[in-house]
């Protein structure tokens, strides 16, 4: 039997497929260090564990509204007034089984087929995939990793045509970590109103920022741009809640209501306990996700000396997520690779350790590695990695 087109020309999803990769060599029993998982490694904070639990015993386990239970949204309400200054009804707002899955159902609500999205690259790899399945086109607009992978108003503006409907700004980014400052996001946001372009702003990574320089919204900018831009947001980086499945997104109330209806005839609604859960997240204090963030920003200093004391290693220094983002071409190519990708392969085979190749997002001189793991397995991977490029360039 014949599959349908839509699915035919998706690409599977790099970094599941490194993860299940090295899950499988540690099955075999080999000492695999994995740096490819998007997802914290701390666990759920015990007070969200809690909550859920206590939904089990009162019996909220039912059916819930398709976008989201009341108080939930309430909750989304009041922490997008407390952390970026905005100010949304329940009727703007639509909770959904994962960030990922907002984002598909919007994507699906707004696109025809062959209308445009732009997506800066380095892109998350589910990005274009999403606009395809919604027979939508994904325009790549390639960052410059001299400007530290962020678009420009100029090259935006150069990849617009008459079918152009939306572009995504994700701050900080996956996979590279780089943020948006309020100008540069006011620049882009100026091009945006010039050609009437719906802004999609992935802020799944807005509370693990690691400098001085705060998250900024696009739609805090002006009453403008709050109404063109879509929020998408949610619980599992921000909470250690990734296998939760809890996301939301913040916008015009007739796009709101139209994933709402579209989520009725797919998933019903986001699991039950799961929003319980998302409550507690939301109306309880921060300590835990500021104890993770010190953790991560500990990390990421360490990691990032360790990988270019390596030859040939060129990283920038990322504001946020958990990701860095190194190019590693030079030093692939003086290993005697012809790219990074088999590069990447014989790393995992000899020295077991996993990164993600670059080219899953659209950016193949590259690599992905997660420090959502300790210290003491980042250091042991960093040397892994420094042995193996000093063993082929002897």
């Amino acid at each position: 039997m014949e599959l349908a087109k839509r699915v035919q020309s998706l690409t599977p999803s790099s970094t599941l497929a490194i993860t299940a990769k090295a899950k499988a060599l540690k099955a075999e029993g080999h000492d695999v260090i994995g740096l490819g998982a998007g997802e914290p490694d701390f666990n759920t904070p015990e007070y969200i564990l809690d909550a859920a639990k206590r939904a089990m015993d009162e019996g909220l386990t039912k059916y819930t509204p398709a976008g989201g239970i009341p108080e939930l949204k309430n909750a989304i309400v009041t922490k997008l007034n407390r952390d970026q200054e905005l100010t949304y009804t329940n009727e703007q707002i639509i909770v959904t089984t994962g960030a990922k899955h907002a984002l598909f159902t919007l994507f699906q609500v707004l696109l025809n087929k062959d209308d445009e999205v732009i997506v800066p690259a380095p892109y998350w790899v589910s990005y274009p995939e999403q606009i395809k399945l919604a027979e939508g086109k994904p325009v790549i607009v390639q960052a410059e990793e001299a400007n530290r992978f962020k678009v420009t108003p100029e090259q935006l503006e150069s990849a617009i045509t008459e079918k152009t409907k939306a572009v995504i700004i994700n701050s900080p980014s996956n996979p590279t970590g780089m943020m948006y400052s309020k100008e540069e996001l006011a620049a882009i946001g100026e091009v945006c109103e010039k050609h009437d372009l719906l802004i999609i702003s992935d802020e799944i990574y807005e509370k693990l920022i690691y400098t001085d320089e705060p998250h900024v919204s696009i739609a805090q900018l002006s009453d403008r741009l709050y109404d063109r831009t879509v929020i998408i947001n949610g619980v599992s980086k921000s909470h250690s809640m990734t296998g939760w499945r809890i996301g939301f997104a913040a916008g015009h109330k007739d796009i709101i209501k139209a994933m709402s209806n579209m989520a009725s005839h797919s998933t019903s609604n986001p699991t039950s306990i799961a929003q319980y859960a998302a409550l507690a997240a939301y109306t309880g204090d921060e300590k835990a996700v500021e104890e993770m963030r010190k953790a991560f920003s500990e990390r990421l200093d360490a990691l990032h000396g360790w990988l270019t004391s390596i030859p040939g290693v060129e990283c920038e220094k990322p504001s946020g997520a958990f990701y860095l983002f190194p190019n590693v071409m030079n030093t692939a190519k003086a290993c005697g690779f012809e790219d990074v990708d088999s590069w990447v392969k014989a790393l995992l085979d000899e020295e077991k350790v996993a990164l993600v190749p670059g080219s899953g997002f659209g950016s193949p001189e590259n690599v992905r590695l997660s420090y959502a793991t300790s210290l003491e397995q980042l250091e042991e991977a960093a040397s892994r990695i420094k042995q193996f490029v000093l063993k082929y360039q002897s």
